[in-house]
């Protein structure tokens, strides 16, 4: 209860200093809408001439859209205003004030503020996700057991995220390593049956993408068998743990720019 109140204080206070320059949120629902045009265009040209890549319909490949947006909604809310700070912080020092708070650091920096206007990402996915699933005629279920292999996507990402910020305590330009993440995930728009062998290899062993996007779309539409499931729960589990103990570690050689 202590650690919820906290996050409506930090949240609170984020909102309230955010809205007040509401007119990013013109800019960021354009911004947001002409990327989603973008990339309905770009799967569009896909399916020209009757062409299914990986097998997938337009409608399914729609849905894998849809969670790659939510997904990316919830970085620029969360994730891009939290952890990427985390370099700054051990750069300049000030992680010692972190330290020194009275509450566990990773929650202090995993949620200590937020920026609204990522979720016009959120949203625009979440409508193309329903209108999509309406056209494939998914039932309550299926929404249900798509949204909740999302949630264990959004563990992942977060996880792979935090992982990489907390690598900055060795590593001066980590945060090069977080565009590339970034730039792997955009693969994450189109159903990893739509690239070669190779790439799904890489996709779903190396960097979780196909996990990330493709699979909650599976989920959703049906296809994804209990193995793959409990696959994605322990994926997510282990890297969530990981990212725990790695930060114990990692604060072990940790010394202050500041002293």
């Amino acid at each position: 209860m202590r650690y919820l109140r906290m996050l409506r204080h930090f949240w609170g206070t984020a909102l309230a200093a955010e809205l007040e320059y509401r007119g990013n949120f013109l800019v960021a629902a354009l911004a947001a809408l002409g990327g989603a045009a973008g990339s309905i265009f770009g799967i569009s040209l896909l399916y020209q001439g009757g062409y299914q890549p990986g097998g997938w319909k337009y409608e399914e490949a729609l849905l894998v859209l849809a969670a790659f947006l939510m997904l990316d909604g919830f970085a620029f809310t969360l994730l891009s205003p939290n952890l990427n700070r985390v370099v700054e912080q051990v750069q300049k020092g000030t992680l010692d004030f972190v330290l020194l708070k009275p509450m566990d650091s990773q929650f202090w920096l995993s949620f200590r503020t937020l920026s609204p206007w990522g979720l016009t990402d959120f949203v625009i996915g979440l409508g193309i996700w329903f209108f999509a699933g309406n056209r494939l005629e998914l039932g309550i279920s299926d929404y249900l057991v798509g949204f909740g292999l999302l949630a264990i996507a959004f563990v992942m990402l977060y996880s792979l995220w935090f992982i990489i910020g907390t690598s900055s305590i060795w590593f001066v330009k980590v945060a090069n390593a977080t565009e590339v993440l970034r730039a792997l995930l955009e693969a994450g728009r189109f159903p990893m049956q739509a690239f070669p062998a190779a790439y799904r290899f890489i996709f779903t062993f190396v960097v979780p993408v196909a996990f990330l996007t493709t699979v909650p779309a599976e989920a959703a539409l049906g296809r994804l068998t209990e193995q793959s499931l409990g696959l994605a729960f322990l994926i997510a589990l282990g890297l969530l743990l990981f990212s725990r103990v790695f930060w114990r570690f990692a604060l072990r050689s940790y010394t202050s720019a500041s002293s």
